[in-house]
């Protein structure tokens, strides 16, 4: 269960067997006792329900095909005083002109080396800034300084994301300059950081193709929440058996508004096009109205 967020609470236990939910009952049993205990269900009821459904997410997706037998909506103060924090965080960075991206992703995927590769890229075009999210250790930080922008790192100990609140602590500690960008680096974790507003102007998620073109349908609340997706490690594609068009095709089946590019972070492929993409979205921020709105 996870520290921070409460995700996973609730949940069935599981039998050793593979697949098999296990749930308690109760029953009356020879010594004349009724008490409850787990077993499997295709143990006692000659079949098995493969999927509980406990609803459609932070993000409100559903799935053609997916189960609605069973819904839980749990109403969470958590994540009303998050929101209360990312306005904060959100106001104070458009009051110092602050371009901010939370990349996202799963572990892996590739995000502290893109990061590395684009402040080298931008740091002559424009100040940058980076939040580094990791459980533990401050590896990607120094990463991240050795290029010579400033770097502040969050450990979050047993939590399995980034949330407002440690935001406005980082911020705290950085120096933003005006017409600047400030990347942060969510913990890697496809679940909880869709929940989580940290007073950034968009999300990128980054899947790499080593991970599977279904990752879309499988996690669909975080694809749901950004508006970007890097397709990263395509100098791999060679090596691999990775549909991308069906990749792309599940995240716009996810997100139909979805933005989707395709690099490499090794090779620099795609990366004019997605810092392109920084410098619209930077520029738009910048005009008046979008520093009132």
């Amino acid at each position: 269960m996870c520290t921070v967020c409460g995700c996973g609470a609730d949940l069935p236990t599981r039998d050793p067997g593979p697949e098999r939910t296990v749930a308690a009952h109760a029953h009356e049993h020879d010594h004349g006792k009724d008490h409850a205990h787990p077993h499997s269900h295709e143990r006692h009821h000659g079949r098995i329900d493969e999927t509980i459904d406990f609803g459609k997410g932070i993000a409100g997706v559903t799935l053609a095909g997916a189960s609605q037998r069973r819904t839980i909506r749990i109403e969470r103060d958590l994540l009303s005083k998050n929101d209360a924090f990312a306005d904060a965080n959100r106001i104070r960075l458009r009051r110092a002109r602050t371009f901010a991206l939370n990349f996202v992703s799963s572990p892996g995927s590739g995000k502290t080396s893109l990061l590395v590769r684009a402040v080298n890229d931008l740091k002559d075009r424009w100040p940058i800034a980076v939040i580094e999210g990791d459980q533990q250790t401050s590896r990607d930080a120094e990463r991240i300084r050795a290029t010579g922008a400033p770097a502040v790192q969050i450990n979050t100990g047993k939590g399995c994301h980034l949330d407002a609140h440690m935001i406005g602590h980082a911020l705290d500690r950085l120096s933003l300059a005006p017409g600047g960008m400030l990347f942060i680096e969510n913990v890697g974790n496809l679940v909880c950081p869709a929940a989580f507003d940290l007073g950034e102007a968009h999300k990128v998620v980054v899947l790499s193709v080593t991970e599977g073109e279904d990752k879309p349908l499988k996690y669909p609340d975080m694809f749901a929440a950004s508006a970007l997706m890097l397709l990263n490690k395509v100098d791999l594609l060679p090596h691999l058996e990775f549909d991308v068009s069906a990749c792309l095709a599940a995240a716009l089946r996810v997100n139909p508004s979805i933005q989707v590019l395709t690099i490499s972070s090794r090779t620099g492929e795609g990366l004019a096009a997605f810092y392109a993409w920084i410098e619209a979205r930077a520029a738009a921020m910048m005009e008046p109205a979008g520093l009132t709105a």
